[in-house]
């Protein structure tokens, strides 16, 4: 099965290194991982990106799994997903709901197929991706990849800079180091970043599987004098062909904006820019929730719905 790296044994043990509880449990034609949560007056088990099975009558068994599960915890409610959009009916016709009151993971992504020619994948890319791919040495950037989990430092002085510039929130930098730290050693994630004059100016960590590398994290300096070199694209530029000569399958630029968004849609800018590398738009589905405690779980999902 192909399975998500958020369903991966990899995801698992970072989830372990973070002192969450985690479950993992498979049949014929199903698997999934779970990680027990607690949010503000209820539990739930979360499956990432999962359950993976191979056609809905086995999502069904996982369903049920997972379902006898929550119930032996005593967790408020299931969540799931994103889910492809062709098990929809089975998840509704099990009584899950949809979760639109909340976004955890992408629900589009946009990506890159690898397998075809070296050529093709580049001359799919727009023009200013191929110009800067071919000349940004010529600027003086240097793009270096790393497994060394200390490297995690350059990613989060730009990120801090990044947050403070847009007033994002990033996750605490405990949790960055941990992610390096379980999974740069083992090669389940690459980390790369680009200088200038012995300055780091962009950053990225990747998860990698056998089949796929997701970009799942980055940061660049946008002063002026770095902008304009566009370090990140010659560094992405350079992660898209190595995972070609690691005859990975595909590039998962994850998370975009809808196809109609309007363009002043929050993610309009790295839409356009993760678009600007060629590759196609995926909807990877939604996610979706089974209330165990029915009460507990509509109080919470009012909460919810009214904070935002």
């Amino acid at each position: 099965m192909n399975q998500h790296f958020l369903q991966s044994s990899a995801w698992e043990k970072f989830q372990q290194s973070l002192g969450r509880k985690v479950f993992h449990n498979r049949g014929e034609g199903w698997e999934y991982f779970a990680i027990l949560e607690y949010g503000t007056g209820n539990s739930r088990l979360y499956c990432p990106f999962g359950p993976t099975a191979t056609n809905e009558k086995n999502l069904q068994l996982a369903l049920k799994d997972l379902a006898d599960l929550g119930k032996k915890l005593g967790v408020t409610f299931l969540r799931v997903g994103p889910i492809k959009p062709t098990f929809s009916k089975v998840l509704s016709d099990e009584h899950w709901k949809k979760a639109t009151y909340v976004h955890l993971q992408p629900e589009h992504t946009h990506v890159i197929d690898l397998q075809q020619p070296e050529e093709e994948i580049i001359a799919s890319m727009a023009q200013p991706v191929r110009n800067c791919y071919r000349n940004y040495h010529k600027k003086g950037v240097t793009v270096h990849q790393s497994q060394n989990p200390d490297d995690i430092k350059y990613f989060l002085e730009l990120i801090h800079e990044v947050a403070k510039r847009t007033g994002m929130s990033p996750h605490p930098d405990s949790y960055f180091h941990k992610q390096a730290g379980s999974l740069l050693p083992s090669k389940d994630a690459s980390f790369w970043y680009a200088t200038y004059d012995n300055k780091v100016i962009a950053t990225a960590l990747f998860f990698d599987s056998k089949t796929t590398r997701i970009y799942a994290h980055a940061a660049a300096n946008s002063a002026p004098e770095y902008r304009k070199l566009n370090a990140g694209t010659a560094l992405l530029t350079e992660a898209i062909i190595d995972a070609k000569h690691r005859q990975m399958e595909k590039v998962d630029l994850y998370g975009i904006a809808p196809e109609n968004a309007p363009k002043n849609h929050p993610w309009a800018g790295f839409t356009k820019f993760k678009r600007s590398f060629g590759g196609e738009d995926i909807h990877s589905g939604s996610t979706w929730e089974l209330p165990l405690k029915p009460l507990q779980y509509w109080l919470y999902r009012a909460y919810q719905t009214i904070r935002k």
